[in-house]
């Protein structure tokens, strides 16, 4: 089978599996519900600089808890059989486009329940700040997926995918930050280029590297 082909199979196949069981959309989705109710039960207005960190700060651990399962929950003998199958260049693919569509549908249900709950600032561009949250879950996607694929080849995944992702998402959040406030001061858009052009570059080097690496660790 052409990479293609294998990348288009893989997708329908975590789609499958996403539908019939909901794991993480139903966690994420009931994790992003109640933090953001005991958000507003503690704060009930809350200013612009604390709305917009707020809301990454609980996309940051969404993002990880919806991503963490894509490697870390599937045993060794799973592995081996899709190794049988796939060339690893398809499967971190494949990985990488499922994850990216999860969760950017799960960052724009949190964003319309979070300005449900917390209305939008004053003066916000709205749609700007809809598509800093689609280029934020994008990187979130791609560092994880990545970070997470390194993980699963340890006995202690979970910690060292916490350990691993720190210092590589710490830049992100700090560029998501920048890019989203200048939406919610209503700036102009030329003004975000540079931080949509810094996004852009994080996850094509971040994909590279995921290609680059991923053969030799699916080989262990």
């Amino acid at each position: 089978m052409q990479l293609t082909a294998q990348v288009k199979h893989l997708v329908k196949k975590e789609i499958l599996l996403e539908w019939r069981s909901k794991y993480a959309l139903n966690g994420v989705l009931l994790y992003v519900v109640s933090t953001v109710f005991v958000c507003f039960l503690s704060f009930i207005s809350i200013e612009k600089l604390t709305w917009n960190t707020l809301f990454w700060i609980i996309m940051l651990f969404a993002s990880i808890n919806a991503i963490a399962k894509s490697f870390l929950q599937e045993s060794k003998g799973h592995h081996l059989y899709i190794y049988t199958l796939v060339s690893p260049a398809a499967l971190i693919i494949a990985k990488t486009i499922y994850n990216s569509l999860l969760m950017t549908i799960l960052t724009l249900i949190a964003l319309i329940f979070y300005s449900l709950v917390f209305d939008f600032p004053e003066g916000t561009d709205i749609l700007m700040y809809f598509i800093a949250a689609t280029l934020g879950s994008l990187s979130f996607s791609t560092i994880f997926t990545m970070v997470a694929a390194i993980a699963s080849k340890t006995s202690n995944g979970g910690m060292l995918m916490a350990i691993l992702s720190f210092p590589i998402i710490i830049p992100v959040l700090i560029v998501l930050i920048k890019f989203t406030k200048n939406a919610i001061d209503g700036l102009d858009r030329s003004v975000s280029l540079d931080e949509i052009g810094l996004l852009a570059l994080i996850n094509v080097m971040v994909m590279t590297v995921a290609l680059l690496l991923f053969p030799y660790l699916w080989r262990d």
